[in-house]
């Protein structure tokens, strides 16, 4: 517990150097077990730093259960962005509602209109965003940093859990009785769109789950890539 302690106390002076230096800043919630960690530091601190949501429009309903449940517990409205209807309609007439199975690059598209398109609108005018991203999570972000420079937003990105194992995500939510998806308890550690998300099975990469069809390396929807590559331009020292 001493750890798991310096883990919450270092990301707690995270979060505070964030509302201090960099207001506006926003987090991006997925509502994933991470997520709810990191909603949990903000709003029981009552730091200046709003919340919002992708509802990419093909969510579990577990998952945007949890927007009540955040609500109930806290009083607090996460805010929604959604995809824009038109680019949405035009993708699904021309290649079909389930079309991400096809190519990494038709699911790319996908999750460029669902989810990369809307978190553009919702980061708009702040200084920096948070992330419930950690290394541990996929190959993908082996090398991330707490704090990195977003070029292609024009802003600082902070992932205060990045130092954070899976086992201390659950040991703080049972700790302070944080509410989180149900599908975790049902094999999900990793969560995204419904078509797009599996349970995992015993030994399996906690991202094995998210399209499960594609090579690990491929693994990310965008909302961290520019011209295919992870956006970590430049980490900064903490």
């Amino acid at each position: 517990m001493n750890d798991l302690n310096a883990l919450v106390a270092a990301t707690q002076a995270t979060l505070q150097r964030i509302a201090r230096d960099f207001t506006p800043a926003v987090f991006a919630s997925s509502l994933a077990a991470e997520d709810m960690v990191l909603t949990d530091l903000i709003l029981k601190a009552g730091l200046p730093i709003g919340i919002f949501s992708l509802d990419t429009g093909r969510l579990h309903p577990e998952t945007l259960a949890v927007l009540d449940a955040v609500k109930e517990r806290y009083g607090y409205d996460i805010e929604l962005y959604h995809p824009n209807a038109q680019a949405v309609d035009s993708y699904v007439a021309e290649n079909g509602l389930n079309a991400f199975y096809d190519s990494v690059d038709m699911r790319r598209e996908c999750c460029r209109i669902r989810k990369v398109e809307p978190l553009g609108r919702a980061l708009a005018g702040n200084k920096a965003w948070i992330t419930g991203q950690r290394r541990a999570q996929s190959t993908t972000r082996a090398e991330l940093a707490v704090e990195e420079i977003d070029a292609a937003h024009g802003m600082t990105k902070f992932n205060p859990l990045a130092d954070w194992s899976e086992q201390d995500v659950w040991d703080y939510i049972r700790a302070n009785d944080v509410p989180y998806n149900a599908l975790h308890d049902q094999g999900f550690p990793s969560i995204g769109c419904a078509p797009c998300t599996r349970a995992v099975q015993p030994g399996e990469d906690v991202r094995a789950g998210r399209w499960w069809w594609e090579n690990p390396d491929s693994k990310e929807c965008g909302l961290h890539m520019v011209d295919g590559k992870l956006i970590r331009i430049k980490s900064v020292a903490a």
